[in-house]
């Protein structure tokens, strides 16, 4: 029987490399793609005018303490939005929360911050206590008998825990989602 010859493909030695560096180029190309993609079209980015933008500026990222202001014409929005809610079940403490946040005059975004706020800061738990900070209640308020001007029965009352809790959202942030904003920057609020 005749021996049959195989032939053999015989890779040079450039090739997998060369290979190799043609899809890193190609991976960070998608990559960069899609970051000014997100950027130009994501939620709060605003196209800045083509003269407004000057050579050597490039795209300013503005203000991290400040996420909303603007600088060299784009206002970038980090900020997570809290979750959409809905109208919570009666007689719970969101619901309490709920029609206080509308007494407030504040709508239901606000509402929506709200839960998401004390959904990690407590998890709507009256009895919630940080052993480490001594955080206590639905609001953790620090310390916890802070809340005692709002009502004698603030460890076990969530009507007083959140009167307390929006009375202090309302005098250091104005409003849930400016605590919820905070919060997202810091880890605390």
């Amino acid at each position: 029987m005749p021996e049959q010859i195989v032939e053999r493909h015989v890779r040079s030695s450039w090739s997998l490399p060369s290979f190799a560096s043609i899809v890193t180029l190609a991976f960070l190309a998608v990559s960069s793609l899609s970051a000014v993609s997100s950027f130009t079209q994501g939620e709060g980015a605003q196209a800045a005018p083509a003269s407004s933008v000057q050579p050597g500026q490039g795209f300013a990222l503005g203000d991290p303490e400040n996420p909303g202001a603007a600088r060299d014409g784009f206002s970038v929005s980090r900020i997570r939005t809290a979750p959409a809610v809905g109208v919570p079940d009666a007689g719970t403490a969101q619901a309490i929360a709920y029609d206080m946040v509308l007494a407030y005059g504040w709508d239901e975004s606000e509402y929506e911050c709200l839960v998401a706020l004390w959904n990690r800061e407590s998890r709507w738990n009256v009895y919630a206590n940080n052993p480490s900070s001594g955080a206590y209640g639905i609001p953790q308020a620090l310390p916890g008998d802070k809340m005692a001007s709002a009502g004698a029965d603030w460890q076990t009352n969530p009507v007083t825990q959140i009167t307390w809790g929006l009375g202090y959202i309302a005098g250091r942030y104005g409003t849930p989602c400016g605590a919820w904003e905070h919060s997202e920057r810091r880890g605390w609020y």
